[in-house]
């Protein structure tokens, strides 16, 4: 599940692309409050462009000027679904509010009336929210609100929390949207709009990123991640933290702790999702890159000639594996920067022309002992291809090193790494993996040495190891942790 949906992760596998064997991003949230009229739409269209990156299926935000509320969204990228038509449809000449976000959805989700913003009608009037993560009780207590006569016009478990805080009508917005939190669990990050506030919040356990900025022009900026800030001007004033409520209106920045914090972010934050150009939690996400490279070298050292990344995801780990090595960086594989996400591969053979297409081998692997090393293996059939592709271009060796632990369990907060009996590691010992991939040797760099090069505060690791700081669904999702067919 993969941020707000209810689909069985069990039917992710009928359009499987082995070409994206990855755990799937997740989605961007972006928020603007600015004191004075500025152009919000161009602003958020910037903002969620940068945020392009954790998810590729749907765009949308919402304007408003403190009367009119203008939302657009829809399936598509945000060049696709913006072009200057729909963007001057949200244009306000007075804007002083806007939200963005970018999604990625789970096979079977990805359904107009699913992307985001969400907005409702409420007696605080009207409301629009865009979220990232996972709500793990969000059933029960859809479940309970339908008892009680809610209504809900979509799959998203985003409209629970919507609805959780439009029906507290005694209530201003902020303790509404307080409360509501006080009754979810998981990992989320969410930013929330009326037509005169900007409200951003984030889980207890900070699974989920949410970062604030500010522009020389007093402008205060939410997202996801620091590269929206500065696509749009503002600097980095701090994250949100853990369990932590924030609002900007014409007051300026407010703050509630509604929980109290119990910091364990997600490691593929730094793993594999975040862009390079920032830092989460005070952790910068490249320098934690190249130390996962270090330790993992470190860890698991082979007599080879070349370290080989797989672009882009394994860039920065093989960088730091070639500097504790001191053998060369080279870029063994040359990726087609147009070759995006195109269509399903029905057959073995249609699955590997389409890796092909994607990557093909450089002239630095021939007649070398190579190492590649790339941040995950998920279901490890990308990883055999690869490996094929340097034998071929005539590799003599293919050392396998992959910058996180072997992911051996689903993720219940926003990130789909598929059902468990699809996970190789949850099924395989590592010899075994090492044989599925044809590698002459694989290692995984461990838990220990992953938290060491990330040095920040605890991390969830439940993909990994199965402990879920922020809780597990209560019904259904057994065929997401099921071993057996």
């Amino acid at each position: 599940m993969i941020g707000d949906n209810w689909t069985d992760a069990g039917d992710v596998d009928a359009e499987f692309d082995p070409a994206l064997d990855k755990p799937r991003e997740e989605c961007g949230v972006f928020g603007m409050y600015s004191p004075h009229a500025l152009d919000l739409a161009w602003l958020t269209y910037l903002g969620i462009f940068a945020l392009q990156h954790r998810g590729q299926e749907a765009a949308g935000m919402c304007v408003s000027d403190g009367d009119k509320f203008h939302v657009e969204k829809d399936l598509g990228l945000v060049t696709q679904v913006f072009d200057e038509r729909r963007l001057e449809r949200v244009r306000l000449p007075n804007a002083r509010v806007s939200i963005g976000h970018v999604r990625y959805s789970t096979t079977g989700s990805n359904l107009r009336f699913n992307a985001q913003p969400l907005t409702t009608r409420t007696n605080k009037g009207i409301l629009g929210l865009a979220h990232n993560g996972n709500f793990v009780n969000a059933r029960e207590v859809r479940n309970q609100m339908l008892m009680e006569g809610a209504l809900f016009a979509t799959t998203n478990d985003s409209e629970v929390m919507l609805n959780l805080i439009a029906r507290e009508s005694h209530m201003d917005l902020v303790e509404a949207t307080a409360g509501a939190m006080q009754q979810l669990k998981g990992g989320y990050a969410c930013v929330l709009m009326s037509r005169t506030a900007l409200i951003g919040f984030r889980d207890p356990n900070g699974v989920r990123p949410l970062v604030i900025g500010q522009r020389d022009d007093g402008a205060y900026v939410i997202a996801s991640e620091p590269c929206a800030l500065y696509t749009v001007g503002a600097r980095l004033l701090r994250d949100v933290l853990p369990g932590e409520l924030v609002w900007v209106d014409e007051g300026g920045l407010h703050s509630l702790m509604v929980h109290p914090a119990a910091p364990t972010p997600c490691a593929f934050e730094w793993i594999y999702f975040a862009r390079s150009d920032g830092e989460l939690d005070g952790v910068d996400t490249y320098a934690s890159r190249i130390r996962m490279g270090i330790q993992l070298a470190r860890e698991h050292p082979v007599e080879a000639d070349v370290v080989v990344p797989v672009p882009d995801s394994g860039i920065g780990a093989a960088i730091g594996y070639a500097r504790e090595s001191g053998l060369p960086f080279e870029f063994g594989l040359s990726k087609n920067p147009y070759a995006g996400r195109t269509f399903i591969a029905p057959t073995q053979e249609a699955r590997d022309l389409k890796v092909r297409m994607k990557l093909s081998p450089t002239s630095a692997v021939r007649g070398k002992r190579v190492i590649l090393v790339d941040d995950s293996i998920v279901r490890g059939t990308t990883s055999s291809l690869i490996v094929n592709l340097l034998r071929d271009a005539g590799a003599t060796e293919v050392h396998f090193r992959v910058s996180s632990p072997p992911i051996k369990h689903p993720c219940f907060y926003g990130i789909d790494t598929a059902a468990r009996k699809e996970l190789v590691a949850s099924t395989h010992s590592l010899e075994q993996i090492r044989e599925l991939i044809g590698a002459d040797t694989l290692a995984f760099i461990s838990e220990r040495g992953l938290a060491e090069a990330v040095s920040g505060p605890g991390l969830c690791l439940a993909c990994f190891n199965g402990h879920y700081p922020a809780g597990t669904p209560l019904l259904n999702d057994v065929d997401k942790l099921a071993l057996e067919v």
